[in-house]
């Protein structure tokens, strides 16, 4: 009997169709990589991730949409090179070999070419979001001018003229 005891999903899920898990995938490669790694050694450290405390300290003194607009910006543009240098790079990885330039939709290359192009739609969405409320602000939507007024003492409209059935028809 198959006993699932300390397993997680993706270890029962490969054992019932038989394929490998990610784990296993990662470790073969990492393995088969070696002498690679060694020719070309990688930094091992994630990179180096932003000091985001001076956002969030400026953020909490906020008062305005304005001085929120203001944080929105700076800490756009202080991600806005990190971002670009990871699309570029996964573009160049999606590029490797000439591997995309016929790859079908949903292959490996193709996945890696929309991750790069969606690398910095979170800027652009955050901008868009930052620029919406500055709009709100400080360009409202105009708005639409009331209906005037019913007077109730205005004449009613004039009656239809009486039945003219046009001219007769002579033989």
């Amino acid at each position: 009997m198959y006993d699932n005891v300390d397993r997680d999903a993706d270890q029962i899920a490969a054992a019932r169709y038989g394929i490998a898990t990610r784990s296993d995938l990662l470790r073969w490669a990492k393995r088969d990589a070696k002498p690679f790694l060694a020719e070309h050694p990688l930094p091992d450290q994630p990179l180096p991730a932003p000091d985001t405390a001076p956002y969030l300290a400026a953020l909490a003194a906020a008062k305005t949409p304005a001085d929120v607009s203001a944080v929105t910006q700076h800490l756009l543009d202080a991600a806005h090179p990190a971002l670009t240098a990871v699309s570029e790079v996964l573009a160049a990885l999606a590029r490797w070999g000439g591997r995309n330039r016929s790859a079908e939709p949903g292959s490996p290359p193709k996945m890696l070419m929309s991750a790069a192009s969606q690398v910095l739609a979170p800027l652009d969405l955050a901008d868009l979001a930052d620029l919406t409320g500055l709009r709100a602000e400080y360009d409202p939507a105009p708005h639409s001018p009331a209906p005037p007024p019913q007077d109730r003492t205005a004449p009613s409209p004039p009656a239809p003229p009486p039945d003219m059935s046009g001219p007769k028809r002579t033989r």
